[in-house]
């Protein structure tokens, strides 16, 4: 399943994510706000159990999260998302996924991979700012699943419909959250009308 979060003030924050003159201290804010809404839709459905709570007047039954959630953000563009995630969920663990794509070949190339321990049997939250053509998402779900991962998530800023078709194929059990599904890919496998190079405008390296 993949869903497109259209919210106003997603779609507000989008178009300036997107204009080639904002600078990238400002993609940076951007970047995490947009995160911070797309996620609040991604955890929806995460598991919770009753806790009571003493207030000042009487006893109230609440919820607590009841499951281990780590957050795989892939190297490095997908830092970039990271505290937007974790101003939501300051609990939530954080593994690496590191890789590059090949710019012969358009595959992903490992160089690191650290996941913690809880992984195993918890909720996995990848994310990435684009799933362009789905390789490096899949690869990273493949990675965390073998590694126990009991549910996994992406969570990301912009895909399109090739990127959603490979993870649909290769992995129909993990649930796609975009702030946008934009047109297609182009010769050189950017998505369009997309972002441009995501990491180079995270971290001023243009």
């Amino acid at each position: 399943m993949h869903k497109e979060v259209r919210h106003p003030c997603i779609r507000h924050k989008l178009g300036l994510l997107r204009d080639e003159a904002t600078d990238y201290k400002r993609f940076r804010e951007l970047a995490t706000e947009i995160t911070k809404l797309v996620c609040y839709e991604a955890l929806t459905e995460v598991r919770t159990r009753t806790v009571k709570v003493k207030t000042p007047v009487a006893v109230a039954n609440c919820e607590t999260i009841d499951e281990e959630i780590v957050v795989v953000p892939i190297l490095r563009a997908g830092v970039g998302m990271l505290d937007g995630i974790l101003d939501l969920v300051p609990t939530a663990r954080v593994g690496f996924a590191g890789m590059y794509r090949d710019e012969e070949t358009k595959e992903p190339v490992w160089y690191y991979e650290k996941l913690p321990a809880k992984a195993k049997g918890g909720l996995c939250i990848v994310v990435d700012p684009m799933i362009a053509t789905g390789g490096s998402a899949a690869a990273t779900v493949d990675m965390v699943k073998r590694n126990g991962a009991d549910r996994v998530i992406i969570v990301c800023i912009v895909t399109c419909p090739e990127g959603l078709e490979v993870m649909s194929k290769m992995h129909p059990d993990v649930d796609v959250f975009a702030a946008a599904i934009d047109d297609h890919l182009n010769e050189k496998k950017y998505i369009v009308p997309g972002l441009g190079d995501a990491g180079d405008r995270l971290f001023g390296t243009q």
